[in-house]
């Protein structure tokens, strides 16, 4: 069995968000500061032994994040249609990153995203 390597950078953004239809408090706008962690995985490695540059993930998770910063979230699209919780959030950047860093041998395998230190959540395909 082949083995992987993964690699895992760390991001923040500031921005504030409502579920709505929620039944409590998080159905009103407020903010968190956002913590995303990005996966990659990798089968192979260059002649000098990195797989993928975390520099490049970071600089891609930036641009990634960089319009989600210290915005209402509930204004931008997809989630001026679709709440945007952790789940959503998490998806929504999976999708974007994998657009641009999946290659034949590299891809993003999971994206957490946490509201505070004690709650996140995460995306990943089977």
């Amino acid at each position: 069995m082949p083995g992987v390597f993964e690699i895992k950078v760390e991001e923040h953004f500031s921005a504030a968000h409502a579920l709505r239809n929620y039944p409590g408090n998080c159905e009103h706008l407020h903010g968190h500061n956002w913590t995303v962690e990005v996966t990659v995985q990798c089968t192979e490695l260059n002649e000098i032994g990195i797989g993928v540059d975390f520099r490049d993930v970071k600089q891609s998770v930036r641009e990634a994040l960089q319009h989600l910063d210290h915005i209402n979230l509930n204004e931008l699209a997809p989630f001026d249609d679709i709440n945007p919780s952790s789940e959503n959030i998490a998806y929504y950047l999976y999708q974007k990153l994998s657009r641009k860093l999946n290659r034949e041998n590299i891809r993003v395998s999971q994206v957490r995203v946490s509201e505070t230190p004690t709650s996140s959540a995460s995306y990943r395909e089977l």
